[in-house]
């Protein structure tokens, strides 16, 4: 596949026709129905975070944090066609209509304050694709609506959204759902003026979630209650991630980041909050041997991280990392066991993780003296039948190093800053005039268009900080990789800024697919649009401009940070 698409007369025929015409046909289109000339308010329900960063906790500060989990599962899935959010291809036989449960799709949500009085923070991850600006601000609004009317009485300081980017869930962007014929109507309508469009996600599905995910919010916001916080972190090695499909990419973060709240009122369940960068996109594939469709709704490892993390009696939620290219590398937990569905491999790698989670401060000894971190009857059964399949088993403690875990001061500094991005990407602009998926996208005066979004920068107490990215970052962009650099880009130009970790001059995270899912977020010296074998990224991208535009946008709002 690789040398059919960097023949020489491959490359040719795309860059003198397929991208001229992508272009020529988008440059033809009308604009759709959510594109706002450069007057419209792109303020409304945005929240700012802190005016001020403080250095140290307030006196007498002490952590208060919520907790509530909402299920976005449709309950008439049998009887109302939905869509997964991912997965259009020929081996489903480009159909991903949900034929079936597997488990559940969920929104598990913190609030979050540092007893500053500058207000809660909010946090929300849901099991989906992505979520679009235009959805999230619905939620801030229907959430505003809700305190205003029900209370509580908190003042809020940021309410942030994310997405895990499941692949087996429902369609929250519009591009998965019902795409051909969605797209042959909307063509006509574009056209004619005839008629309604089709809307991009399902819209009943999307007034039931933004719903659901705001009650949620207003039953964390009134369960905060005080205790106190510690920080984990464990490098655990390469065996869990891949980069599968960007070779110019070659920054990896391997570290897995755990936040323990611990309630003051012992009848209370303490929270962890997971993060590290793997793609969740294994169930969402059909199995050659005919026992998977791929059309069975699943939230992926994330939910069996969450279950097993559950068993051991906390609440859970996750926040994705930096996963351009970056995802679930399953040898070390399929081990060498036999799996008939493709969503057995997410059970596994997501219960793996989670024991890796809990285990982080633990010694051998205490993880072998715990059943639920090891089940010594399952784990020889295992190691049996990986060794008749002629497979390696890999006991995922083993030469296991514990490490020290920290208790985190009541400081919670957060900023967001609004950016504007050019949309030159003719196959995302083609996307937005024929109302595919949800955005609200500028036209500008000068005939260009932009798409406005959100960064954000946060510090949870003194040692942990991280920035809040709207899409799939390339890790290169966070820890200097080699397509920063001439050697290594496309272009064989610099990027023209440093690295994030680099500018900031400290040990920095990304939480991706931060409150918007804009795509991928590439170097602007490595972006080439029309290479799909180890560039596709670029045809879900806003264009060449996204990385830089992002990446400036991040090292700005750290100065205002200081």
């Amino acid at each position: 596949m690789a040398d059919l698409f960097n023949h020489p007369s491959v490359l040719r025929a795309i860059d003198d026709l397929l991208i001229p015409g992508l272009e020529k046909l988008a440059a033809e289109l009308n604009d759709g129905p959510g594109f706002k000339d450069e007057s419209f308010d792109f303020t409304r329900h945005f929240y700012s975070g802190n005016k001020r960063f403080l250095k140290n906790p307030a006196r007498g500060a002490k952590w208060r944090l919520g907790y509530a989990v909402t299920d976005l599962t449709p309950y008439d899935y049998d009887r109302h066609t939905y869509y997964l959010g991912g997965y259009l291809m020929g081996a489903n036989g480009y159909n991903n209509q949900i034929n079936d449960l597997i488990d559940k799709m969920q929104c598990r949500i913190i609030a979050l304050d540092d007893g500053s009085g500058r207000g809660v923070s909010v946090f929300a991850t849901i099991d989906a694709i992505g979520l679009g600006n235009r959805h999230i601000k619905q939620i801030r609004r229907k959430l505003a609506d809700l305190i205003k009317y029900e209370g509580p009485t908190e003042t809020l300081c940021s309410v942030n959204i994310f997405s895990t980017h499941a692949h087996s869930c429902v369609d929250t962007q519009g591009l998965w759902t019902n795409t051909g014929k969605k797209a042959v109507h909307n063509l006509l309508k574009n056209k004619t003026g005839k008629g309604t469009y089709l809307d991009g996600p399902d819209p009943d599905f999307m007034r039931f979630a933004t719903d659901a995910i705001a009650r949620g919010i207003q039953k964390a916001l009134r369960d905060l209650t005080p205790g106190s916080l510690t920080y984990a972190k464990k490098d655990i090695g390469e065996g869990y991630f891949s980069n599968r499909n960007r070779k110019s990419a070659t920054a990896l973060s391997t570290e897995l980041v755990r936040f323990v709240f611990t309630p003051d009122d012992k009848s209370l369940r303490p929270t962890i909050l997971a993060s590290f960068p793997a793609h969740p996109d294994v169930a969402g594939m059909p199995t050659n041997d005919g026992q998977g469709t791929g059309r069975e709704l699943c939230g992926e490892y994330v939910y069996y991280m969450g279950e097993l993390i559950g068993r051991a009696g906390y609440n859970f939620i996750f926040i994705n990392g930096a996963i351009c290219a970056i995802y679930m590398r399953r040898e070390l937990s399929n081990d060498g066991v036999t799996l008939h569905h493709r969503y057995e491999q997410s059970i596994r790698f997501g219960r793996e993780l989670a024991r890796i989670t809990l285990a982080l401060t633990k010694t051998t000894a205490e993880i072998e003296a715990d059943p639920l971190l090891c089940d010594k009857a399952q784990i020889q059964a295992d190691k049996m039948e990986s060794e008749q399949n002629g497979l390696p088993f890999t006991l995922w403690y083993e030469n296991w190093t514990p490490v020290r875990e920290k208790n985190v001061p009541a400081l919670l500094n957060i900023r967001l800053k609004q950016v504007r991005i050019p949309a030159t990407n003719p196959l995302i602009l083609l996307v937005g005039k024929l109302n595919l998926a949800s955005y609200d996208v500028i036209a500008l005066k000068n005939g260009g268009y932009a798409i406005t979004t959100e960064v954000g920068y946060l510090e949870i107490g003194r040692d942990f900080k991280a920035v809040m990215v709207p899409g799939e970052f390339c890790q290169d962009l966070l820890s200097d990789g080699a397509s920063l650099h001439a050697e290594g880009a496309y272009h064989k130009t610099e990027f023209p800024y440093p690295s994030l970790k680099d500018a900031f001059d400290c040990d920095l995270y990304a939480f991706g697919l931060a409150n918007d899912a804009i795509g991928y977020i590439v170097p602007d010296n490595d972006y080439i649009l029309g290479r799909f074998d180890e560039h596709y990224h670029e045809l879900i991208s806003l264009g060449e401009h996204t990385g830089s535009a992002v990446v400036k946008a991040l090292i700005d709002l750290r100065s205002e940070c200081i």
